[in-house]
């Protein structure tokens, strides 16, 4: 019985012949290379999944809600520090804190936080030629940030684009 398993990439469903269990090989549909897993033994139990706890969920969520929050805290502490706009224009940023406003950014996005993207966005537009070479690494990154595996490789590419041609 063939294998059967989906493209990590374009996610489209791909069958193999037991043999090539355990190797590499490249998606037909997307070129990407996969590993294609072992074909399941006979006596390998079957797997069972574990319902949801929904009260778990809800306070995943709320913790998040609050991470959030708590960022959005602290951005905004940090662009009231000057009353002079231009001034605050050409601060210097610590690369790794472009790199999470970018990372918070693009997360947004995917989340269809549009109204807080835009305001994440005008604070890395500040630092144009910064971010343009950190988002020119992460588009060139085999594996993208941890906080961002979710989202779709091209939908990720898309939110990049649209964020580099901001700058």
């Amino acid at each position: 019985m063939p294998i059967s398993f989906h493209c990590e990439c374009c996610k489209k469903r791909i069958k193999a012949p037991d043999e090539a269990g355990g190797k590499w090989g490249s998606c037909p549909h997307c070129k990407h290379r996969c590993y294609i897993p072992l074909p399941p033994s006979d006596d390998e139990p079957p797997l069972t999944l574990v319902p949801l706890d929904e009260e778990e969920e809800r306070r995943r969520d709320e913790m998040m809600r609050e991470t959030y929050n708590l960022q959005q805290n602290i951005l905004q502490e940090r662009n009231a520090g000057g009353d002079d706009p231009e001034a605050a224009a050409g601060a210097a940023i610590s690369e790794k804190d472009l790199i999470k406003a970018i990372i918070l950014y693009l997360r947004q996005m995917a989340d269809g936080r549009l109204e807080q993207a835009e305001d994440t966005a005008r604070m890395i537009v500040r630092h144009k030629e910064q971010a343009r070479d950190i988002l020119q690494r992460m588009a060139r990154a085999e594996q993208p940030e941890p906080e961002l595996a979710d989202i779709s490789p091209k939908l990720l590419q898309g939110f990049m684009k649209q964020l580099y041609s901001l700058l």
